[in-house]
């Protein structure tokens, strides 16, 4: 039984340690994206150099792409044994009264998001590696200009991609709102400050999403 105890833990920890990962990125991807608003030209540079920096490209982006497949892997994973955990049935345990819906449906927030991931891996990651690595071209350029603002507003030209866009933003919002602090409480690092924890928990899980949906609904409107 403990043998069970200590790797349900490890697992939760593990899952844990990836959400930092991946809240760390989505931070640093929202701080560069949001430079597409105020200073095209900046958003450019920075999106040349995370383009063509080794570090990024041979250590990080790997390291990314991992801790996302890890991350929802490990989600089912642990959504099912704790399905097989259960002695009682869902209705006579009134999981409703006791968890948030979220909480109770983070596995379908989690493959919703999986599939922007890969929809976003599509139309930019893989056609990047493409242009750099098959087609040899590192310039990061089109018509004697960086292209990487106009792919930008390209994406968001189309209102449908954009309300999928802003759906999937909106369910990473709810996903991180029991997430957040749900990383923090496996690593024992809510303890003595829970209530401090669940303010900033929130700030990020709703201020982080809004921005990119902003970001979106800005260039869909103004980007023509």
């Amino acid at each position: 039984m403990s043998g069970i105890i200590k790797s349900s833990i490890a697992r939760k920890v593990a899952m844990a340690l990836s959400a930092f990962f991946l809240m760390i990125f989505l931070l640093q991807h929202f701080a560069i994206n949001i430079l597409s608003v105020f200073s095209p030209d900046t958003f450019n540079e920075v999106s040349h150099f995370m383009g063509t920096n080794p570090l990024v490209q041979f250590a990080l982006q790997p390291v990314l792409v991992f801790a996302i497949v890890f991350h929802f892997v490990m989600g089912f994973i642990l959504e099912i044994k704790n399905k097989k955990s259960r002695t009682v049935k869902y209705v006579k345990n009134n999981g409703a009264a006791n968890s948030s819906w979220m909480s109770r449906n983070m596995i379908w927030s989690g493959a919703t998001i999986l599939a922007f991931f890969v929809l976003h891996f599509i139309d930019f990651f893989f056609p990047e590696l493409n242009t750099k690595y098959i087609l040899g071209d590192l310039s990061g350029m089109h018509n004697g200009e960086f292209k990487y603002y106009n792919e930008l507003l390209h994406k968001f030209e189309s209102p449908i991609r954009v309300g999928a866009y802003v759906i999937s933003f909106v369910l990473l919002a709810m996903h991180l709102l029991h997430g957040f602090n749900s990383a923090f409480q496996s690593v024992g690092a809510t303890v003595g400050r829970k209530e401090v924890m669940k303010k900033i928990g929130r700030a990020y899980a709703i201020l982080i999403p809004l921005g990119f949906i902003f970001i979106a609904l800005f260039h869909h409107f103004n980007g023509h």
